[in-house]
């Protein structure tokens, strides 16, 4: 019988299970706006892209005064528009293109 050369080797290392972290990435945060616009609630368009409510404002807090703030706040500003008048021609979105005749 051969001899190992310890007398209990070491286990293999378990499979380390890293828990999936959530990041604000460009697309997520796009999306986000997009929902936001649509719905009006940060708490609703944060779940809708797989974040909290809190990493949504702790993510503004952090991009005070760039481009992502001025168009949260324009978001919701627009969604409050529609709200007030919802026959009154929508800003945010292009109109039809002509066809000549």
């Amino acid at each position: 019988m051969a001899q190992h050369p310890y007398p209990n080797p070491p286990a293999a290392p378990a499979a380390s299970v890293t828990p999936i972290r959530a990041y604000w990435t460009p697309h997520r945060q796009r999306a986000f706006l997009a929902a936001l616009l649509d719905t009006g609630s940060v708490a609703r368009a944060a779940r809708l892209v797989g974040m909290s409510r809190s990493s949504a404002y702790r993510l503004r807090q952090r991009l005070a005064g760039t481009a992502f703030d001025r168009a949260w706040a324009n978001a919701l500003a627009l969604h409050a528009a529609r709200l007030a008048d919802p026959f009154a021609p929508d800003p945010s979105r292009r109109p039809a293109p002509r066809v000549a005749p």
